[in-house]
């Protein structure tokens, strides 16, 4: 060896994710798991036979076309009508993925050369910056402040310079749960067809939002058809997280772009649940709306045990996760708090400073998971009381 570092100097630093680290630390402890976010029940009965269905009917269990398989792909293109007004051509404007981190990662390396800056929101998913770094692309964050983690628009505009090539939005957010307006996003609509920037968007929390608030899609704003990639997924909406079922909106030639490297990474994944996913996205409005009630009522008991054991709590319009902050517990390292909290309460959260560039941005909030059944997160939230309000 020559002394050169093995890994990718682009991705120094990033080694194992967070939720690789606490989800050992639940398997090691036994503590009740609220860091890495997969629900602990499985979604409907109906979904799941039709998967089993596809595999004994010998569809998907061979490749799959590359795009994914029509009726997904028609599905998809539904869904968007359906619940948006939105026309997409299920040929040559969706593409299925492995689940929306492929998405994010093709969509990346297909649209970035190596200088160009993208804009994202911090704190991000992790996904994000090494998606980024692999692309060679430089990432420029707008941090969400505490307590309203509302977008700095101005700032925004601050950050925007000649090399900007891209902004990449996740809205429902996670960690922080926040649901950007109209308003808001017709702000960054605005900003992207003046200074000519695509826009990726990560959408996959999307019908999970609470309170009335209501996910707005970007391309549906003026003059974002033709420079948004659209991206979402079937595993938080309907509970089948492992399948990796991810899909791509846009336009034909941003779908094609993307369609592009897309390939060259897993080519085609999720033959049999790509079948299923089609049924799932064809469910009555009623599944939809008792989903999010259900995650909505779950948020609530999470929310008044995390209150009870001294927490500071923001509560979240959409996702399932929950940003805290642990001042009031005399706490002031969220990553040091997390490592030990196996220990002292039986419970794993994961802490908001790993998803920052900024090392003292986010330092005492921590992320708790909500997308558990309720006598799980009553259990948790009694361990927290007793940990830390006696």
């Amino acid at each position: 060896m020559n002394g050169r570092p093995l890994l990718n100097r682009r991705l120094d630093g990033l080694g194992t994710t967070i939720f690789a680290e606490m989800s050992a630390l639940a398997l090691a402890t036994g503590a009740i798991n609220l860091g890495q976010g997969f629900p602990d029940t499985d979604g409907p009965e109906a979904v799941r036979e039709a998967a089993v269905r596809a595999l004994r009917d010998g569809r998907g269990n061979q490749y799959p076309p590359g795009a994914g398989v029509p009726e997904l792909r028609a599905a998809v293109a539904e869904h968007q009508r359906r619940f948006y007004g939105l026309e997409f051509d299920p040929d040559t404007e969706v593409m299925v993925t492995a689940g929306a981190t492929e998405a994010i990662a093709a969509a990346m390396l297909a649209l970035l050369e190596p200088g160009d800056e993208v804009i994202a929101f911090e704190p991000f998913y992790d996904s994000y910056a090494a998606c980024v770094a692999m692309a060679g692309g430089v990432r420029v964050p707008l941090t969400l402040h505490a307590p309203d983690f509302r977008p700095d628009l101005d700032r925004l505009r601050d950050l925007v310079t000649p090399r900007t090539r891209l902004l990449l939005l996740n809205s429902p957010h996670n960690p922080t749960g926040t649901v950007l307006t109209r308003e808001e996003l017709t702000a960054i609509a605005e900003l992207a067809v003046e200074r000519d920037l695509i826009v990726v968007t990560d959408e996959v929390y999307e019908h999970l939002t609470f309170d009335g608030a209501r996910h707005v899609p970007l391309i549906a704003l003026p003059g974002m058809r033709d420079r948004t990639v659209s991206i979402s997924s079937g595993g938080k909406t309907f509970s089948f997280t492992g399948w990796k079922v991810g899909w791509v909106t846009g336009s034909r030639e941003l779908v094609a772009a993307v369609r592009t490297t897309k390939q060259f990474l897993t080519y085609v994944a999720s033959g049999p649940f790509q079948y299923a996913i089609a049924e799932a996205l064809a469910l009555p409005d009623t599944y939809y709306a008792a989903f999010r009630d259900d995650l909505q009522a779950k948020r609530d008991i999470l929310d008044a045990g995390l209150r009870d054991a001294g927490l500071q709590v923001y509560e979240p319009q959409g996702t399932y996760f929950i940003t805290t902050d642990i001042t009031p517990l005399g706490e002031t390292d969220a990553l040091a708090f997390c490592r030990t909290l196996p220990e002292r309460a039986g419970v794993v959260a994961v802490p908001n400073s790993v998803f920052h560039d900024h090392p003292t941005a986010g330092r005492t909030q921590v992320r708790f998971a909500f997308c558990k059944r309720p006598e799980v997160l009553a259990e948790a939230a009694q361990r927290l009381r007793k940990a830390f309000s006696g």
